[in-house]
């Protein structure tokens, strides 16, 4: 059952308790008052319009998908003359795929603004598989594009006042569950081979798989995100850079049927081949709700490599595992030079879980010579409660994963724990002041070492700064 943003407010309050032509588009030129708005991005833009300038009716039954796209192609000739801002005004926008196709650009949603996805999905364009995955991940071919979606852009803000974007998913999930898709779902956000990037401030509901997927990008900025969707839903992961540098993902609050957050790189020989990683990602300020998943996973699609992942200040609520590294024979890649600290967690399956075995391939030409190097998992300062088995942590045989150093741990047991608490098989590394005493693969160090690693430095994404852009009493 699809979950509606006054359900979920009561929800989460209980958890946490515990027109006209596109002729007429010049900018400055209109004579629709806009009320007073403002927002933080990395640039203010000088062209502003409103979709009811370009024919958008805002019932939630007329479809928009034309309005949009003129809007789009419209605006595209202020890349170079100071950008432009495409304004959402309070409605419910039903619209199927549109692509953003300019640079220097903002997409605002007013605060009582709702983007309905359309629910037919002949309304869908079909796209090409992922270069990186070589099939779709839910059937052979291709894709449906994503709700938004652009590639080859610089420049790019989709923000508002907490507008929403409403996948309508449940009817996805159906036809998913029951094998009757001949491609693979659309997700609510997608922007691909992009630089200069920000997603914020929105609250992105039911998406019919995963919601904000960057990927081939460098410099993105996720930030103010909610994002909700019934924790039974197929694949609606929340957040999942993707073959993506300098990434930073912070002050979001989700509730998933799959991982919170999934740092991704490709697909065993097609991801491989691809060679793109993700590194230099930052994480932090991360509220999630996950049962079946994690708050954060590295993998499992993860074969051009995964390195310099920087995560503090997570907490994790009924969620099944805090952190997981999913990987297995065939990917090849790497997950190195992982940081997390400062994490919470509250009612827990796992506290860690790390596997070599995940399987699941794209199709049988992948490489069994390929094993994935898992080395240098740092895990420090973190609290659990009701945790029913601290670690599952499964290398390959053959190949470890090693380097794993946990210190300043301490997990509390639910009442029906499970008696081994620490399951370790083929893993390598060390601990110091960790509760309960974990596995002899991981000797308590005792004061040789006070606590695992974490960087002093600071990556460029730390150091972008938005600029308030005001619009207010504005004539467009």
């Amino acid at each position: 059952m699809e979950v509606t943003a006054a359900v979920w407010v009561c929800l989460l309050a209980l958890v946490i308790a515990g027109g006209s032509s596109s002729s007429s588009v010049e900018a400055r030129k209109k004579s629709l008052k806009l009320d007073s708005f403002e927002f933080t991005g990395r640039d203010c833009r000088a062209n502003v319009a409103s979709i009811t300038d370009f024919g958008g009716v805002g019932d939630g039954n007329t479809s928009n998908t034309k309005a949009f796209q003129a809007a789009m192609d419209s605006l595209a000739k202020y890349s170079a003359e100071g950008g432009s801002l495409l304004y959402i005004p309070p409605g419910r926008w039903l619209t199927s795929s549109f692509n953003i196709t300019s640079s220097h650009f903002t997409l605002y949603l007013d605060q009582d603004a709702v983007l309905l996805a359309a629910q037919d999905e002949n309304e869908w364009p079909v796209i090409e598989p992922l270069p990186s995955y070589g099939r779709g991940r839910d059937a052979d071919g291709g894709r449906y594009s994503s709700l938004i979606f652009g590639t080859n852009l610089t420049d790019v803000v989709i923000t508002g006042a907490n507008g929403t974007l409403d996948g309508q998913g449940e009817l996805w999930w159906k036809k998913y569950r029951a094998g009757q898709l001949n491609y693979t779902r659309p997700y609510l956000i997608e922007l691909m081979y992009s630089s200069e990037i920000q997603i914020s401030n929105l609250t992105l509901l039911n998406s019919p798989s995963w919601n904000v997927h960057p990927v081939y990008c460098t410099n993105t900025l996720v930030k103010g995100l909610t994002i909700l969707a019934p924790v039974t839903s197929a694949n609606t992961d929340g957040i999942n850079p993707d073959s993506c540098t300098n990434t930073r993902i912070e002050d979001c609050f989700i509730v998933s049927g799959d991982d919170c957050v999934a740092v991704k790189s490709g697909w065993d020989e097609y991801g491989i081949a691809y060679g793109m990683p993700t590194k230099h990602l930052v994480i932090r300020r991360l509220t999630c709700i996950s049962p079946f998943s994690a708050a954060i996973a590295l993998g499992s699609e993860m074969s051009g490599g995964i390195e310099d992942v920087r995560a503090e200040d997570i907490t994790a609520i009924n969620t099944e595992s805090g952190v997981r590294i999913k990987t297995a024979v065939g990917r090849g890649g790497y997950v190195k030079d992982i940081y997390v600290r400062r994490f919470t967690m509250k009612t827990m399956k796992w506290a860690f879980w790390m596997t070599g075995n995940y399987g699941s391939h794209p199709d049988n030409n992948y490489d069994p010579n390929a094993i994935p190097v898992v080395e240098n998992i740092n895990y420090r300062d973190m609290v659990a409660e009701n945790v029913s088995m601290a670690a599952k942590l499964e290398g390959i045989g053959g190949d470890p994963f090693t380097g794993i150093c946990i210190s300043n741990v301490t997990i509390g047991l639910a009442e029906k724990a499970k008696k081994l608490q620490w399951n370790c098989t083929d893993i390598a590394g060390v601990t110091s002041s960790v509760t309960p005493q974990p596995c002899d693969l991981l000797p308590d160090q005792g004061e040789k070492q006070t606590s695992c690693n974490f960087p002093d430095d600071t990556l460029a994404i730390e150091e972008v700064e938005a600029h308030a852009c005001s619009y207010s009493k504005r004539y467009l």
